[in-house]
């Protein structure tokens, strides 16, 4: 083999040999047992990050082990296409989100293959071909029918510049992400999907997650925000119907001061023409983001209607403010304000000089003071009526108990979770399978005439999208009665097509079905990686429609990913990495300069996965070094000629020394890789087994023999992480079968067994010497053999020993 190490000669070779021997593709075998492992898809935004390379990296490791563990494995690749970034960039470059699109993927296809990657591309899927979201199509006319999608009017972030709905977190301080225009608060007709009625399955299913982080299942428990309350209806005084507010606190019932109402809630807007002001105060409430942290950071603004809202149990009239806190999104659209024990009520209370009246008591039974700030602790109600002296539970069960009672109210369970709002007034996305008809109203595209193709020779000129004025996509007959219809022109949340990809992997060629059996051979998926910043709505949406495709007959399993692994950020300088910062590398650059198997050598080594990894240029050339090494390692060792199998029973005292530092680098490399995925602890092991390689002088047969046991292993061990330079390696080292179908090296119990241990020997808790006795002496002799030690003697002199504490092969510690 060589004598030098060169990365750019050898690593193109070995990836045409995958490529042409078609060395990942993946076959279902009932035979064997499976393993699953996906990374999260990109966005083919254009040239591969570093955080793209941390996470595919990590798949590609865990993939690779799994393999030489004898396992199955597919491991797919494929692109979230669609999205409002496309637009913009073909906005910026005058070009169709299409064409801009597809570029991307060969380019960001070319990158993945360079770093080596273990893809099944035969599987390869981008969400932006008919032949993907034709199916979504196809299950959403499906979910129609049983009445799990519906279209409804819903309050919305609308960017008036754009045209277009923005999430939460588009809007900045009031204003479109992208356009900086104020940003409205709109009221449009929206497709949802009934998220809402598989809550409680989703909220309990998080227990099965047991190779989920458990901050993950915590976010989406809170998420979910099951909370058990009282529905409590206010009558209006000189109304009909009154006004239901909903509270997981009925036991402050009795300190509720006031009302306060949503800009669009219906009492409102009956108003709002005969009230100038009224309806000039609601616009503003509609302008600015409705997330929830927006609402709470916002000045507490009301306007006073003219009205007067009826206590249910003391019967006092209470009144009524629209707020710019309370949106109709949330709850009923109305709240019971009790300023004593909401900071949120307090802060309005105390702008509009409104009651703060305190029935909850602190700790000690004394009113807690509120003239500085709301007192939200539970606690012993008082000033309650009936009511003073209850604890919270004993409370809540009274005032609920009183309310149903009098037919004031009703105990109710909520979810903070909201049905999912799935259309969006975009052009590059999914096209919404109906047609809108004056006469039949909203009708499914019939599954012959799906998919609903997006023309894709558009270039958006910026301002809304550019459907509605095709009149060669809008312009349909209506399926049902004939007649000139209108076809939907809103596009899927690109959440959509990310929440099923996984499962089409198993079958992307069947274009008689969604899925197939294939599906239940693969499902769930064994390893899922990726950012935690989608450990909510990804990762939520995923698991609702994973239930979808069960429950419709398409896939077996309750849940899509079995275990989870949300890798850290990574950094530069502190900061995470972004072309605004100018703190980019760029991986094709480090590549070209060092090789695939560097980069990963060091993504893998810098830091755990969990962890965010700080990058460091001296840390890519120490893993450049440390490849170097070994492949002279490798070719000393070679050029030696064939080794001799190793005698276990032959080797002398410093050959076993070496095996066993050999097999007790195997099983503790085998446990950081296979179960705990430290691959940082990994690889600083295999490292530390190399140095002892290379002190390691001994040219007989015996020593030959072992030397050649521990770089098969030590090539074995790194091929996860180094493939290109493994495989190179283990054909310098004598082997002709496949690197690729070797197996992972298991550990020699006999060769861990030691005729003798060295022990620390410890007086209270400090280190006073060390020690070697045989490996099987017992407790009193090992404290025998500690006390001739002259250092541990002198510290001992004549004091007696209280307690003795011995932890097998490793030390001793006397407490006196």
């Amino acid at each position: 083999m060589e004598s030098e190490y060169k990365p750019r000669e050898i690593e193109p070779v070995v990836q045409e040999r995958w490529t042409r021997e078609q060395c990942f593709a993946a076959v279902e075998d009932d035979s064997r047992e499976k393993f699953y492992c996906l990374s999260m898809f990109p966005y083919p935004s254009g040239k591969l990050h570093m955080g793209h390379v941390r996470n595919y990296t990590i798949g590609d490791v865990i993939s690779r082990y799994q393999r030489m563990c004898g396992r199955n494995v597919l491991q797919p690749m494929g692109w979230d296409a669609f999205g409002l970034p496309a637009e913009n960039a073909a906005i910026a470059n005058g070009v169709p989100p299409a064409e801009w699109t597809r570029a991307n993927i060969e380019y960001m296809r070319g990158q993945l293959n360079r770093l080596g990657f273990a893809y099944d591309w035969n599987r390869e899927l981008a969400t932006c071909d008919p032949d993907y979201y034709r199916w979504e199509q196809w299950l959403f006319t499906r979910l129609l029918k049983k009445g799990l999608v519906y279209r409804a009017k819903s309050v919305v972030n609308w960017d008036p510049v754009d045209q277009t709905v923005l999430a939460n977190e588009q809007v900045v301080e009031g204003r479109g992400w992208r356009s900086g225009a104020v940003v409205e608060q709109r009221e449009i007709p929206q497709w949802f999907l009934r998220i809402t009625d598989y809550a409680d399955e989703l909220l309990a299913d998080l227990d099965r997650l047991e190779g989920w982080p458990d901050a993950v299942r915590t976010m989406q428990a809170n998420w979910i925000g099951r909370s058990e309350g009282v529905e409590i209806d206010f009558a209006i005084r000189g109304q009909a119907a009154p006004v239901t507010v909903f509270t997981t606190r009925p036991d402050t019932l009795m300190g509720a001061t006031y009302m306060a109402l949503a800009a669009d809630h219906p009492l409102v807007t009956a108003r709002e023409a005969d009230d100038p002001e009224l309806a000039a105060f609601c616009r503003e409430c509609r302008s600015g983001g409705t997330a929830a942290a927006d609402l709470e950071t916002r000045d507490k603004r009301g306007y006073r209607l003219d009205i007067e809202a009826v206590h249910p149990l003391s019967g006092e009239g209470l009144p009524v403010y629209v707020a710019n806190f309370v949106l109709m999104g949330y709850g009923t659209g109305a709240i019971m304000s009790v300023p004593a024990h909401d900071q949120r009520d307090w802060d309005f209370a105390r702008a509009y000089d409104l009651p703060i009246k305190p029935v909850i008591a602190m700790a000690d039974g004394a009113s807690p003071d509120v003239t500085q700030e709301a007192f939200s602790d539970r606690g012993n109600l008082i000033d309650s009526g009936e009511f003073t002296g209850l604890d919270f539970d004993a409370a809540f069960a009274a005032i609920a108990d009183r309310l149903e009672a009098g037919g004031w109210g009703r105990r109710r369970v909520q979810y903070r979770l909201r049905d999912w709002g799935i259309s969006r007034q975009r052009y590059w996305g999914c096209p919404i399978p109906v047609i809108h008809c004056e006469g039949c109203g909203a009708v499914s595209v019939p599954e012959a005439d799906l998919p609903v193709r997006l023309p894709e020779d558009v270039t958006p000129a910026g301002a809304g999208s550019p459907l509605p004025g095709r009149a060669d996509f809008v312009e349909v007959n209506c399926p049902q009665c004939g007649k000139p219809a209108r076809r939907e022109t809103d596009t899927f949340d690109t959440f959509v097509e990310s929440s099923w990809y996984f499962a089409r992997y198993a079958c992307p060629d069947n274009d008689t079905a969604m899925l197939d059996s294939r599906a239940n051979y693969w499902l769930p998926v064994d390893q899922y990686i990726g950012g935690v910043e989608h450990a909510i709505l990804h990762l939520l949406y995923a698991r609702f429609f994973q239930k979808l495709l069960r429950d419709e007959g398409l896939s077996a399993p309750d849940e899509p990913f079995a275990r989870l692994l949300t890798q850290g950020m990574v950094l530069k300088d502190g900061a995470k990495m972004s072309k605004s910062k100018g703190n980019t590398v760029d991986p094709q650059a480090m590549i070209d300069h060092y090789g695939a198997d560097t980069v990963r050598l060091f993504m893998m080594f810098a830091a755990p996965p969990e962890q965010s990894l700080e990058w460091s240029d001296a840390g890519v050339e120490g893993a450049f070094r440390f490849l170097k090494r070994l492949w002279r390692l490798v070719a000393d060792h070679a050029a030696t000629g064939p080794a001799p199998l190793a005698d276990p029973d032959a080797l002398d005292e410093g050959q076993m020394a070496m095996r066993r530092k050999l097999h007790e680098t195997i099983a503790k490399v085998g446990d950081d890789i296979g179960r705990r995925y430290t691959f940082n602890t990994a690889i600083a092991a295999v490292m530390e087994l190399c140095n002892a390689l290379a002190r390691f002088d001994d040219d007989s047969p015996g020593g030959q023999a072992v030397r050649q046991e521990a770089l098969d292993a030590v090539v074995r061990m790194l091929t996860p992480i180094v493939p290109h330079v493994a495989e190179v390696l283990w054909q310098g080292l004598g082997h002709r079968d496949d690197l690729l179908d070797a197996e992972w090296p298991i550990h020699d119990p006999a060769a861990l067994a030691r005729d003798e241990v060295e022990l620390v020997v410890q007086i209270n808790g400090k280190v006073r010497g060390r020690i070697r006795v045989a490996a099987d002496l017992d407790d009193d002799a090992i404290e025998a053999a500690a006390r001739e030690e002259p250092n541990v003697a002198r510290h001992l002199t004549d004091q007696a020993v209280r307690k003795r504490i011995v932890v097998p092969g490793k030390l001793l510690n006397l407490v006196v």
